[in-house]
């Protein structure tokens, strides 16, 4: 009988340790959605680049995350599409994303439909917080806050008394502009011209003769990549020539307009990260974000790693449950690559990250921090040096 139990117990011991029993963690379902094709696939890309490591340091921290990768392709409607399969058919604890103001304003009622916690990383159109919605969170900045601090920087390294503002008519290029405005005529500057123009357009030179018809003193942007190349050098050609061009982050953000030296030297963009800052793990992430993708690191990629990082360790202590997920996020605190986040309620917002903005200033086609002094020495050159 003792020979038989000792025997018996053995047996069992084995049956325990199989790979891939039990014990193994069972995986967090999370949906992410994302422009990785058409016209913003090239900031598409840098958000995944993003996602891929905060994947690997979830796992590192015991964490399995099931990622479902959705491509809205920039379009609401294709997005509202990809939030319905995840919320439904492939049942996911949460979604993180989209990237665009519009698809993220598209789908953020469907998050509240499904009872599915939304993170969004980037978007930054005012209304998206503005509905009253409790599924749905924000880590990134707003277009209030985009247009501040560079409207803010300008008022103290120079002596502007007018602004220009053009933008594309989509979700966020007229949320910036319309934040652009109010922060001008608050503090004392006159705007000269306001011009809105359809996205992709092959053409801007009669708008930006009317800008510089105006001889304003800075000219505000708000342009994905492909449309902010496209007009500084139309500007370039017309010989439009403010104190400041000022882009509100987006494409003016991107290394890919940073490239083009010509056009892109001393431009202003504002930003939500940069290594420079001294949040925890900021510089280690951008040394590791170089070594994988041989490019430079963006703000779009941090605020994608934030947002990944923080639904992947609650949704795992929630054991996947939503509305403990939601409870989670209402209650929370993180501190990481993007400082302290925390998703409160004020001035009229609702699941809002209160997040600080900075100015990098192009120099040799590539972002150098120049504002606040708190993050940085690097002081903004100003004004914009004559066109050659």
């Amino acid at each position: 009988m003792r020979v038989n139990r000792i025997g018996w117990l053995l047996a069992l011991g084995l049956s325990l340790a199989v790979p891939g029993s039990a014990q193994a963690p069972k995986p967090v379902k999370i949906g992410a959605i994302n422009s990785t094709s058409g016209a913003e696939a090239p900031i598409g890309e840098t958000i995944n680049n993003g996602y891929i490591l905060a994947l690997e340091d979830l796992k590192k921290k015991g964490i399995n995350v099931e990622l479902i990768r959705e491509d809205d392709t920039g379009k609401p409607q294709i997005s509202m599409s990809a939030m319905e399969k995840l919320a439904t058919r492939d049942s996911v604890a949460g979604v993180v994303g989209p990237y665009t103001s519009a698809c993220a304003n598209a789908i953020s009622r469907l998050a509240e439909k499904y009872r599915v916690p939304l993170l969004v990383p980037v978007a930054s159109k005012e209304d998206i917080t503005r509905q009253g919605l409790t599924w749905l969170f924000r880590l990134s900045a707003t277009t209030d806050d985009y247009a501040a601090i560079l409207i803010d920087m300008a008022l103290k390294v120079g002596k502007p008394k007018s602004i220009a503002i053009i933008n594309e008519n989509t979700d966020f290029g007229t949320s910036a502009a319309k934040s652009a405005k109010a922060f001008s005529e608050s503090h004392g500057l006159k705007v000269v011209a306001e011009e809105a123009y359809a996205k992709g357009s092959p053409d801007y030179r009669s708008t930006l003769t009317k800008i510089k018809g105006q001889n304003p003193d800075l000219v505000f942007m708000v342009s994905y990549v492909a449309d902010g190349i496209l007009l500084m050098r139309q500007a370039r050609e017309v010989g439009l020539q403010p104190q400041a061009f000022l882009g509100a982050g987006a494409g003016f953000g991107n290394p890919a307009f940073a490239k083009e030296t010509d056009i892109s030297n001393n431009v202003f963009s504002s930003t939500q990260w940069t290594e420079e800052v001294t949040w925890p793990g900021a510089k280690e992430f951008a040394k590791r974000y170089r070594e994988k993708f041989n490019k430079e690191p963006v703000y779009h990629a941090a605020n994608a790693y934030a947002s990944l990082m923080i639904m992947g360790e609650t949704a795992a202590k929630a054991g996947g449950d939503r509305e403990k997920i939601r409870a989670a996020l209402d209650s929370g605190k993180w501190n990481g690559i993007m400082g302290e986040v925390k998703f409160q309620d004020y001035d009229g917002y609702t699941n809002q990250n209160k997040h600080p903005m900075l100015v990098e200033q192009i120099r040799n086609g590539k972002f150098e921090t120049v504002w606040p002094a708190t993050f940085t020495k690097n002081k903004p050159f100003y004004p914009f040096p004559k066109w050659k």
